[in-house]
């Protein structure tokens, strides 16, 4: 490992004020980070995301970040902290970028990460572009991850110091030039969700108790089927066994991801009296496939579109992989080729499914990440 030391988005015998552009989304994480990069002396500004051309659509309360209610609250957090504050609208490249690549990606049987996309494509693209443009130095949110700076000044993201809340995973997806311009105030300190809210409440931030947004902010009541049904219309397929056997039907493929086990309305038990689990999804045939939960085991993966946190790796190599934004690490061997990622599992992991994200990791440190297009099954004829 090489010597490191505390994040900055520039080298340390360069450290100065910053003017920095601070993400608030109306949450107390957002609003703490732009406190303390206020605190640290930068010249900080504060914007909110308008992500909807109509935000009453989107979830009230503490069920997402993008409602007028959370832009009022971003705009009192930005007061206490002395900050000036805007509403920027990005509604029209939220909906191109994130909504419609949602929609497209279930249709298509896999299943995305939209928190991930938006990350890429919204906060770290459009935002940090127009950031640039207006001569900010650096964009601030309040994801739990670091940016170290190495002792020959290169940049690398890293996971943050307290597990339990890091959110490295979602931010796979930057590269080099994302980095150079990343600041994750909350990523170094290890300090409970509880401590954040008290930081919070000591800085006179409204928000201090305002419980965490969850779930997908675009779906309005939390129903993902009910959302993709009234965008792609309900289309009734059949739900057969490993062999091909009928077992019941559906009303559209995209309502199922695959290791899922609720919900899948079959009437006939399976031979062994055990649960059945979704296998694979073809939306060419409009079929769900089920069957014993030692199917779902996946030994290897193919991986597209890989996005790198420096420079590519050379050859294979072994790392650990992490394939939910909440999910554990397992090992693995990965090596490019031909700009597809190769990946072997040292162990078998279940729920894999084309569409998520697989991030590498080296130790604490992000090395890159690719989307899931194929896996490999221990279990022959899937």
């Amino acid at each position: 490992m090489t010597s490191q030391t505390p994040q900055s988005p520039v080298a340390p015998e360069q450290a100065r004020p910053l003017r920095v552009l601070a993400a608030m989304s109306g949450g107390v994480d957002s609003a703490v980070a732009a406190a303390r990069a206020a605190e640290a002396g930068h010249d900080v500004t504060g914007v909110h995301l308008a992500l909807s051309a109509n935000p009453q659509s989107f979830r009230t309360g503490a069920r997402g970040c993008c409602t007028i209610e959370d832009s009022r609250d971003a705009r009192r957090a930005a007061d206490v902290i002395g900050i000036p504050f805007y509403v920027w609208d990005l509604a029209d490249r939220f909906r191109e970028d994130v909504v419609e690549d949602f929609i497209a990606e279930y249709e298509a049987g896999r299943t995305p990460n939209p928190c991930l996309r938006c990350n890429e494509k919204i906060k770290f693209a459009a935002l940090l572009d127009k950031a640039l443009a207006l001569g900010f130095d650096a964009v601030c949110t309040g994801h739990y991850a670091q940016v170290v700076v190495n002792a020959d000044g290169d940049r690398e993201l890293h996971r943050a110091t307290d597990m339990a809340k890091d959110q490295s995973y979602v931010l796979g997806v930057l590269d080099d030039r994302q980095l150079a311009h990343a600041m994750f105030p909350l990523g170094d300190t290890e300090t409970t969700k509880d401590e954040i809210r008290a930081e919070a409440e000591r800085r006179g931030l409204a928000v201090a108790k305002k419980p965490d947004s969850h779930d997908i902010c675009f779906i309005a009541d939390g129903d993902t089927q009910g959302f993709l049904a009234s965008r792609l219309g309900k289309s009734e397929g059949d739900i057969v066994d490993e062999f091909g056997a009928k077992l019941g039907t559906h009303e559209g493929a995209f309502g199922y991801t695959i290791g899922q086990r609720k919900g899948l309305r079959i009437g006939t038990p399976a031979p062994d009296g055990k649960p059945r689990y979704v296998l694979d999804i073809s939306p060419v045939n409009n079929t769900v496939t089920v069957g014993p939960a030692a199917s779902l085991d996946v030994t290897t993966l193919t991986a597209i579109k890989p996005r790198w946190c420096g420079a590519a790796p050379s050859g294979p190599g072994t790392y650990t992989a992490q394939l939910r934004a909440h999910g554990g690490e397992t090992e693995v061997t990965a090596e490019l080729v031909d700009d597809e990622l190769q990946v072997s599992f040292t162990e078998p992991v279940r729920g894999v499914a084309p569409g998520q994200a697989i991030v590498l990791y080296d130790g604490t440190r992000v090395v890159g990440s690719a989307t899931i297009a194929t896996t490999g099954r221990v279990a022959a004829g899937v």
